[in-house]
């Protein structure tokens, strides 16, 4: 009996287990307005040699709306961990917010292009190599004083800015028109570790300033990209950011602080010369990642599109709750086409 008992509670544990692994691949909010455009940014280079770039995206908050949570490198989980980011997806009556998750391989991310690597599908920004992290420099920016192991493959996605046509930042009628592939849908199935602390703690400290939120900056967040947690904050451009107090008030600005070359205004106006300070000679072209990324036009995208009416409430989806505020119940509106 006793021994049945222990079989029992050794199921009953691994089931917790599976719930628990398996619970970030589900819905977090949901809201009636569409999320803003993915803002145009200069990507910091990596401080940290193993640290995996995680792109920005916009996340909601009931007494503000949709605030942007700046793209930061991060240290993963685990060695042989990619991340694959959160997306909006709508299904013509709300847009829900799929979370992200660490995993071996790279999941369905609703085709949308979040640049830096992630074109819509799959990750060509790097790759591992054993028990290190290889970063193509093609594709990403590094600081080569710190990160040596490097390699270039310009046949992936040659810009250095996020480029998505109309920089469409949900999945569905209106968005992005994109459907899981065969190995997204068996990126699913497998083993994920949720969102880290410092994940977490990163967003938390974003829906915080008044300055990230789409009311106050008109979808151009005062910092849209980070070099790592508490670390340095960057504007779009790519120069330091306004340092921000909790209030959202911001300090002085460091005005001759100037970014490394990679991150530089023109870099960020002609994608093209974005890495052109990468040295061929000194690294050997390698084979493209197995994830082939979405080709995008050429030229420089136009100006971000806005919404109006950005203070709306959303409801909350019963699914699953998402770390966050509560929501009320939303008053029916009628969609509105992101642009």
């Amino acid at each position: 009996m006793k021994k049945t008992f222990r079989i029992l509670m050794v199921l009953l544990v691994t089931s917790l287990a599976t719930v628990k692994t398996y619970a970030q691949i589900s819905i977090g909010v949901s809201v009636r307005i569409a999320p803003p455009a993915l803002p145009v940014y200069t990507q910091p280079a990596c401080p940290v040699d193993g640290y995996l770039w995680t792109p920005g995206y916009w996340a909601y908050a009931a007494d503000g709306g949709y605030y942007w949570v700046p793209g930061v490198w991060i240290a993963p989980p685990r060695v042989g961990f990619l991340w694959t980011p959160g997306y909006w997806g709508y299904d013509g009556s709300i847009y829900a917010f799929h979370q992200g998750y660490w995993g071996r391989h790279i999941g369905f991310y609703g085709g949308v292009n979040y640049g830096y690597g992630y074109g819509g599908a799959g990750y060509v920004g790097g790759r591992w190599a054993g028990n290190s992290f290889q970063y193509n420099t093609a594709v990403v920016n590094v600081n080569n004083t710190v990160v040596h192991n490097t390699y270039i493959n310009k046949t992936v996605i040659n810009n250095n800015v996020t480029v998505n046509n109309n920089h469409t930042s949900f999945n569905g009628p209106g968005g992005v028109s994109a459907t899981p592939r065969p190995d997204e849908r068996a990126a699913e199935r497998e083993q994920h570790v949720q969102p880290t602390n410092d994940q977490m703690n990163h967003q938390q400290v974003a829906g915080k300033d008044h300055n990230q939120f789409a009311s106050a900056n008109n979808g151009r967040p005062a910092t849209a990209a980070m070099n790592k947690v508490d670390g340095n904050r960057f504007n779009t451009e790519g120069r330091k950011a306004r340092a921000s107090n909790p209030d959202g008030t911001n300090n002085n600005v460091d005005r001759n602080n100037r970014p490394q070359a990679n991150n530089a205004a023109d870099n960020h106006a002609n994608p093209d010369n974005a890495n052109k300070n990468a040295s061929p000679g000194d690294q050997a072209p390698r084979a493209p990642h197995q994830h082939q990324a979405v080709n995008n036009p050429n030229g420089q995208p136009g100006q971000n599109q806005q919404h109006n009416n950005m203070v709306r409430a959303p409801r909350q989806l019963v699914r699953h709750p998402a770390p966050g505020r509560p929501h009320n119940n939303p008053k029916p509106q009628e969609h509105e086409k992101h642009r």
